[in-house]
């Protein structure tokens, strides 16, 4: 798609105005000719040039939908080819149709004011509404990261996963409202509010820029790789569709190839079974940032797909997290820590999440392991088990 440096320049421009709270009107009568004729990639290019010069995605947040509401008309108005029937894209499409069905249920008892009366009802609505993380999750892990491997504008991606964190916030702040022993209607239409707009707001920015510019930079291959890749996930709101995972991926080239070390040899197989039988999730991420690696246990606790070999490492997190990430890594690098350990409480169970640096005999820092174990049975474990007892 042929590129309209100075148009993107004046563009740019525009935003950083409505950035500093200039006049609305003054800008948009001074751009009004750009503003018509923006392009979905192009608000990927002028939003990444914002985080480049180190506005947040919070920051952007402030401002993202007064300029998408100015934009509207012209992508909108976009032509864009659609995605194939059952493809990743379309799938994706089919999961906010329902979601929009969903929601419209709620929508139907408040217009009826009922919403006291059927409390329960909305409440099992919105709990459920918390399936459609998974949407979520293969945009985060799979669509992301291959339009990120495109062009460096997709970097901006950070500012809808930040939309996606938003959404996720406002479910449980929905069902605190709901479940609380005092309910309040006037919280409850607050938040419930909050709740629509940001669910409707990401499916409406997918509509108008995310999807158009990921079709225009994809191409059949990657998108039926990507299909195969979200088995792994699921498929919220719709039936599970029937998509072919293809031939299960083997050890390519070097399955007889055999590593000796001081302490025993394996051949690249047997290494490959072993580090997948262990009962931790590993991720190995380079010297360079770059996700290297990742085991693929039996009960994995967090979705890893293929996709993300090679991404930076600093795009794998949300954006609320990375402050941590690079803390970690820099302390790694300096050789001034040996491990950051963490745990948290995740779906009903408790975590255990530590991260080690690699280093070389010589100590050249080679990267980072992160290791994450399910330890909920661990802390229930008293007295002792000395004979074979199977479950």
């Amino acid at each position: 798609m042929k590129r309209d440096e100075k148009r993107i320049e004046r563009l740019k421009a525009y935003v950083q105005g409505v950035l500093d709270n200039e006049d609305g009107k003054t800008l948009y009568d001074k751009y009004r000719e750009d503003i018509e004729a923006v392009t979905p990639q192009e608000c990927f290019e002028i939003f990444t040039s914002k985080i480049e010069r180190g506005y947040t995605p919070e920051d952007i947040l402030t401002v993202l939908d007064k300029v998408i509401n100015v934009f509207h008309k012209s992508l909108s108005s976009y032509s864009w080819e659609r995605p194939k029937k059952n493809s990743f894209l379309d799938i994706l499409i089919q999961e906010n149709t329902a979601l929009e069905r969903r929601l419209n249920g709620i929508r139907e008892i408040i217009l009826n004011k009922q919403v006291e009366e059927k409390r329960d009802e909305i409440l099992g609505i919105v709990k459920s509404l918390k399936e459609f993380n998974e949407h979520y999750l293969k945009k985060e892990n799979i669509l992301f990261p291959y339009m990120e491997k495109k062009h460096q504008t997709f970097n901006g991606l950070s500012i809808m996963w930040t939309l996606h964190d938003h959404a996720r916030e406002s479910i449980n702040r929905v069902i605190d409202v709901l479940e609380a022993d005092s309910f309040s209607l006037k919280d409850f239409n607050v938040e419930v509010g909050k709740l629509f707009f940001a669910m409707l707001g990401i499916a409406k920015k997918e509509d108008l820029i995310l999807f158009p510019a990921a079709m225009e930079v994809m191409d059949d291959a990657e998108w039926e790789d990507m299909n195969k890749q979200s088995l792994e996930y699921g498929f919220p709101f719709i039936e599970r569709p029937d998509i072919d995972p293809g031939e299960k991926i083997e050890v390519h080239g070097f399955k007889d190839m055999t590593f000796k070390t001081g302490t025993g040899e394996l051949t690249f197989e047997q290494l490959v079974l072993l580090m997948d039988a262990l009962p931790v999730d590993l991720t190995y991420v380079d010297e360079n940032n770059k996700v290297r690696y990742f085991t693929r246990p039996k009960d994995r606790t967090f979705p890893r797909s293929p996709a993300v070999i090679g991404r930076d490492v600093r795009n794998c997190h949300p954006q609320k997290s990375l402050h941590v990430v690079n803390k970690i890594i820099d302390e790694f690098k300096k050789g001034t820590k040996d491990s950051a350990t963490f745990w948290i409480d995740f779906k009903g169970r408790k975590l255990l999440i530590q991260y080690f640096p690699l280093r070389n005999s010589k100590g050249e820092y080679k990267g980072v392991l992160e290791v994450t174990q399910d330890i909920t049975e661990i802390l229930n474990l008293e007295g002792e088990r000395r004979l074979l007892q199977w479950e």
